[in-house]
């Protein structure tokens, strides 16, 4: 299978081929990614919440991003790299958020950077994009501004606030972006926004209308048990395995079952009486 680019995105639209995407955090969860064909992996923002503990992303730092980004790509082969640029690494200047993501870009190895937001950083983005950095737009419930959002809510359910989706979904695509993900969101206005722009939308709690979908790792591999969004599937229920398996681990220590002989390496008695 052939490197994924921004070129392979724009065909996948034009040809309405639906766009895979995933979240990973470290060498080891890329590889399967990878190898099971997934088309993009986001190295998300959301590894401060799954990875770093946590409470939102807004702790996150452009050195967190990029340590686990090159993780990251050094166990992938095909799939599309996105990172996501942290809090306040792109808001304060143009030349900030270009120093930033040129060091992400150049650290890391990755394809992509992903910013939230519309109108408001609008030529950051132009500049970026202008400076040969693909960018990937973020819509709708952005996470970096969940204080300002009220919390973890649906976006543009009324008239104000879907037009305005729309305007910076136009920007954005104007703007340059390679592709705009559409975070919780109604299903007709992420179908709208599809229809409108040129370029390829990736959902996510934004119904099935969408070029793609991107969904976190963690969440859809059932790892964590305490909370599960609407909108996430769970296609696996690891929690309850791997907790087993750390239980079974604790209990055949304890009571001398592990190591067995088939776990164990041997010497020679010969060896062994000379030694003293």
């Amino acid at each position: 299978m052939a490197k994924i680019t921004v070129a392979t995105l724009k065909e996948r639209k034009q040809r309405k081929t639906p766009i895979t995407m995933l979240t990973s955090y470290d060498y080891a969860m890329a590889r399967m990614v990878d190898n099971a064909g997934i088309d993009m992996i986001l190295v998300g923002d959301s590894l401060g919440n799954v990875v770093l503990g946590y409470e939102s992303t807004i702790p996150v730092t452009v050195d967190d991003m990029i340590h686990h980004a090159k993780a990251v790509c050094r166990g992938v082969n095909q799939a599309m790299v996105v990172v996501d640029m942290p809090f306040m690494s792109y808001q304060i200047s143009v030349v900030d958020a270009l120093r930033n993501a040129g060091r992400i870009m150049k650290e890391s190895g990755a394809q992509a950077v992903k910013v939230e937001g519309g109108k408001e950083i609008i030529e950051v983005v132009r500049a970026m994009v202008d400076a040969g950095i693909p960018v990937v737009g973020h819509l709708g419930l952005t996470p970096q501004s969940i204080h300002q959002l009220g919390g973890f809510k649906v976006q543009g359910k009324d008239m104000e606030t879907a037009q305005k989706m729309i305007d910076d979904a136009k920007l954005l695509a104007d703007a340059g972006v390679c592709a705009l993900v559409l975070e919780c969101v109604p299903e007709k206005l992420a179908q709208k926004i599809t229809d409108t722009i040129h370029v390829p939308t990736i959902g996510i709690g934004a119904g099935n209308v969408c070029d793609g979908q991107v969904l976190v790792v963690n969440d859809m591999l059932g790892m964590y048990s305490d909370f599960t969004p609407k909108f996430v599937k769970k296609f696996a229920d690891l929690s309850k395995l791997m907790q087993e398996a750390i239980e079974e681990y604790k209990q055949e220590v304890i009571n001398r079952e592990f190591p067995a002989k088939e776990h164990t390496f041997t010497m020679s008695d010969e060896v062994l009486e000379k030694l003293y």
